[in-house]
């Protein structure tokens, strides 16, 4: 099988936190992640809200569109708002051929409160999870019906973040409901990435490659930091620099047949880690990984 490698505009610029390459213009993200060797990247808050101007922007560097974040509210709306919500996005993805969305559950999420611990967020009452379920597999399947299918993403501080939870979800769900696989947020909540791999490999339908620096996961969860102050202390780094062992985290994704994107995306104080430094040693490792799995880049 092969896989494509792409990566996120997050390393240069973060739309959290604007202090962190907020001055960076888009065009060197794209040139940068082109010179790294990445062949696709994801969407970010600089980029145009609109189809045409993104392949535009992305043409001189020989990019394609992988996907785009979405922060998703179905706690508490119905499927008939978030699809209402979701559209501008979902139709501008579509226009560009991505083959799924990222959505994350934010309702009630603590990820960009830098004032509230990261171990503070919230978690779903037990008579919360039928209906919440119910209403993402309709969603999903309104989704694989007309465009992009669903890549949900676990992610700290969100309600699913620990592996007992992305289970739940996935054994609540129809197959329409894909997992976002990300190495990084699974370590982060103390979870074995490679033990989730296995049970659900053939639901993943997006990687996310990020590595963790333990001493610093340390610190955050013995000074209680929240999730952006952890980011600014550099939790995240790219595969190949931290503690994640990546062939046995993406063995069970190689063994299932898994044929998609596979992205370097680490979120760190650009002035503390060179961006395109950082984005060659992720590219480096990832190629070598792939390797070392007997896959073939796409």
């Amino acid at each position: 099988m092969a896989v494509k490698l792409g990566t996120n505009p997050i390393a240069w610029t973060n739309d959290d936190m604007p202090e962190l390459g907020g001055a960076t213009p888009l065009e060197t993200c794209l040139k940068e992640a082109a010179e790294a060797g990445f062949a696709g990247i994801e969407k970010g808050g600089k980029f145009p809200n609109d189809a045409a101007q993104v392949q535009a922007a992305l043409a001189p560097y020989g990019l394609a569109l992988v996907s785009g974040w979405y922060s998703g509210e179905l706690r508490t709306r119905s499927v008939e708002a978030e699809i209402a919500a979701m559209w501008p996005h979902f139709g501008l993805l579509k226009a560009c051929a991505c083959p799924v969305l990222i959505f994350a559950e934010t309702a009630g999420t603590v990820q960009g409160k830098r004032d509230v611990p990261v171990a503070d967020r919230p978690v779903m009452a037990e008579d919360e999870w039928p209906g919440y379920l119910k209403k993402l597999g309709q969603l999903a399947d309104w989704m694989a019906a007309n465009g992009p299918r669903m890549a949900f993403h676990h992610h700290m501080g969100t309600v699913i973040e620990k592996a007992a939870e992305i289970d739940r979800l996935m054994e609540g769900t129809p197959e329409t409901v894909g997992l976002l696989y990300d190495t990084g947020h699974l370590t982060f909540a103390g979870e074995d990435p490679a033990a989730v791999a296995k049970r659900w490999a053939r639901r993943i339908n997006h990687v996310h490659t990020k590595d963790v620096r333990p001493d610093v996961l340390a610190r955050v969860h013995a000074e209680r930091l929240s999730f952006l102050d952890a980011v600014v202390a550099g939790v995240y780094t790219v595969p190949g620099d931290g503690c994640i062992d990546f062939v046995a985290a993406l063995r069970p994704v190689a063994e299932a047949g898994y044929a998609g994107w596979v992205i370097c995306e680490a979120e760190q104080d650009p002035d503390k880690a060179h961006p395109l430094t950082y984005a060659r040693k992720g590219h480096a490792t990832l190629v070598d990984t792939v390797a070392k799995l007997g896959l073939e880049l796409a």
